[in-house]
């Protein structure tokens, strides 16, 4: 024997509401707990979440009286929901609508000139050609760049000015020992193995 199927979470929705459209009642939760599965086949652990479903998608209505919360639903409340949802889409569809016209339009303006012919391919096809010919271009010329006068100038300036640089902090370095040394009395070979300066350290030929 073949294991009974649940039922779907819209299958449920929809039985749910035949209680309230059926009765025409107001219920509390206690209460659609006790006549949902004996009546619908529900099961009582989910009933709250599928009435909360129904809450959340305005087919039911609740309120909070004293310290009870009551629900109920009417069939008017149903069709009117189910109108303003359909009236939503259609909204929608009409966006939908205005933005392809709207795409449409665009894509015809911007093909006024482009039909496809002879020309316009051996046009596309040239200049197809002549953007690889840049590309190989670009890169024959960076293998010559190192051999360009204006960017070994320019190598030269910079590392000039990095040894100014390094003999600016290389007279700080001294002076900062010099300071040491005559203030804490310490030697040269404890500043510099204290402070990791190699002692071969001397100013560069600018």
């Amino acid at each position: 024997m073949s294991k009974k199927r649940g039922l779907s979470a819209e299958e449920k929705k929809i039985r749910m509401l035949e209680i309230f459209h059926q009765s025409k009642d107001f219920f509390q939760l206690k209460e659609l707990e006790k006549i949902a599965p004996k009546e619908k086949g529900i099961t009582m652990q989910s009933v709250k979440e599928v009435l909360q479903n129904l809450v959340d998608d305005h087919l039911v209505d609740s309120e909070k009286i004293g310290t009870s919360v009551y629900f109920w639903s009417f069939p008017s409340k149903a069709r009117n929901t189910k109108k303003r949802k359909l009236h939503d889409l259609q909204n929608e569809v009409d966006e939908c609508s205005k933005k392809l016209k709207k795409t449409e339009e665009s894509i015809a303006s911007e093909s006024v000139g482009r039909e496809p012919s002879d020309e316009r391919s051996q046009i596309i096809a040239t200049l197809e050609q002549q953007q690889k010919k840049e590309e190989q271009l670009k890169k024959e010329l960076q293998k010559y760049r190192d051999c360009d006068p204006e960017y070994i100038a320019q190598l030269k300036t910079e590392i000039q000015d990095l040894k100014t640089a390094i003999n600016r902090w290389t007279e700080n370095i001294y002076i900062l020992k010099s300071f040491m040394k005559n203030t804490f009395q310490v030697e040269n070979e404890v500043i510099e193995q204290n402070f990791n300066i190699p002692p071969e350290l001397d100013y560069i030929d600018v």
